[in-house]
């Protein structure tokens, strides 16, 4: 048996949202055997473009039953049934809400019929219901209520069960199949063709336009567990609603794929991706020339102009790496922002320091050593590549960091010098959260590191 479920509701997504009218059509593959139809109290306000589209007002539903008042019934007309609907997971995912929020759990199989006209009835400009059913010559006698669009939706139905001369539907609600878990436009090929290796996908829009992007170490895993589950919220409604087609790009390891994920978000910036969440070092340490021309070393919150010299987790390893310059090349304590309120550093009285600081010594000679201890940052800033395995046995990955910077990504048949591997990367653009990402995994794989 077939239950042929429509509802009107107060807006778009069920964890905000509630029904107003219900129609359920018991269909056994021939006639409807029962029909339940009903106005609910939604227990709030029905919106004013609402009621322009569905021509149910809060009049019309003040004297109706609340859904708990029917829930036992609806739980029994779909339990033991299959669940159709025109976009069936949008009519599932508010008939489950309301009805746990009454004591039931509802477990059935679902069919939809946008995806099966998409299947069996190829070939139209759109399938949305009204525009589906007026192609086909199905009459809908009471647009956007209810008992109108659950008739023409039953009669729909007909015309599939009858076009599915190869059994599709039938295979369609094997317990294997995640057919009718997918979202209404998204052909099961896109994702029969998804290997399960490690990778960055794209969801797209109609117009091919990129949504979402996200990584995985298991591309096909990854992509489904998006459909698995019932989620009521505006957010993923709209998401399921948006995706017609996807792509993905297959990565050697679970690193690439979340240094490329990194950098396409912040090249599209998807509308359903969240923020990435920014990773961003705490503290930094900058040199700025003063007025009388003199540079100075100084730690500040980190930001990114001007550029930083050297980034650090926590003020004291800042310090410490500070005090390590100042002790080596003789700089000034004051100069470099560790002393304040002095008119001369300590240092300079214990004969560490030119005296700078008090314009004993001229900017020009301080300033040289200034730039040795810039040079022995810089050189202090890693330089290496690391290697791991590629997409297929003939390949390694490789990601090389130069001077303290992502420089760049790909694969290659052998490692050389830094100069013949730069030529076969792909260059990306270089920032702390990528650079955390590479650090981190190449400290607790040590063995992967060669250096350059």
């Amino acid at each position: 048996m077939y239950a042929v479920v429509d509802i009107e509701t107060t807006g778009g997504f069920a964890s905000g949202n509630r029904i107003t009218e219900l129609c359920i059509q018991v269909y056994d593959g021939v006639s409807v055997v029962r029909t339940f139809e009903t106005l609910i109290n939604p227990g709030q306000e029905i919106p004013a473009y609402i009621e322009a589209l569905t021509g149910i007002s809060n009049d019309m539903v003040a004297d109706a039953p609340l859904f708990e008042e029917v829930a036992a019934e609806v739980f029994d007309l779909l339990q033991d049934n299959v669940f159709v609907a025109h976009n069936v997971n949008f009519d599932f995912s508010f008939i489950r809400h309301e009805l746990s929020l009454s004591g039931f759990e509802l477990q059935c199989k679902k069919l939809c019929t946008v995806r099966l006209s998409r299947k069996l009835l190829p070939g139209h400009p759109s399938y949305s219901l009204g525009k589906l059913c007026n192609t086909l010559g199905i009459e809908i006698s009471n647009r956007h209520r209810a008992g109108g669009d659950a008739a023409a939706t039953v009669t729909l139905l007909e015309q599939l069960l009858k076009a599915d001369t190869e059994g599709f539907i039938l295979k369609s609600l094997s317990k294997g199949s995640k057919e009718q878990v997918l979202p209404p436009h998204l052909p099961k090929s896109e994702i029969d063709k998804v290997p399960q290796c490690p990778g960055v996908y794209y969801f797209k829009d109609q117009k091919g336009k990129v949504i979402y992007i996200g990584k995985a170490k298991d591309l096909k895993k990854r992509i489904c567990s998006h459909f698995s589950g019932n989620n009521p919220g505006k957010q993923r409604q709209n998401f399921l609603k948006d995706i017609y087609s996807l792509d993905f790009e297959i990565c050697g390891t679970e690193l690439m794929a979340f240094v490329l994920e990194a950098v396409e978000i912040r090249r599209l910036w998807p509308e359903h991706n969240r923020a990435l969440k920014k990773f961003q070092q705490k503290y930094a340490l900058y040199a700025f020339e003063n007025q009388k021309g003199y540079i100075r070393l100084g730690i500040d919150k980190y930001k990114n102009h001007p550029q930083p010299l050297y980034s650090f987790d926590t003020l004291l390893e800042g310090h410490n790496l500070l005090r390590m310059l100042i002790k080596e090349h003789l700089l000034c304590e004051k100069l470099c922002c560790i002393q304040k309120n002095r008119v001369a550093c300590t240092s300079h009285e214990e004969g560490g320091c030119s005296g700078a600081c008090v314009g004993k010594e001229s900017a020009a000679s301080y300033n040289v050593r200034v730039k040795f201890a810039m040079q022995q940052l810089k050189e202090m800033l890693p330089s290496f590549a690391l290697i791991d395995k590629g997409r297929n046995e003939e390949e390694q990955s490789c990601m090389l960091i130069e001077h303290g910077r992502f420089y760049g990504m790909g694969y290659v048949a052998e490692v050389g010098r830094a100069s013949e591997l730069k030529s076969a990367l792909t260059v990306y653009p270089s920032n702390d959260y990528i650079m955390h990402l590479v650090l981190s995994h190449a400290a607790q794989f040590p063995h992967k590191k060669i250096a350059i």
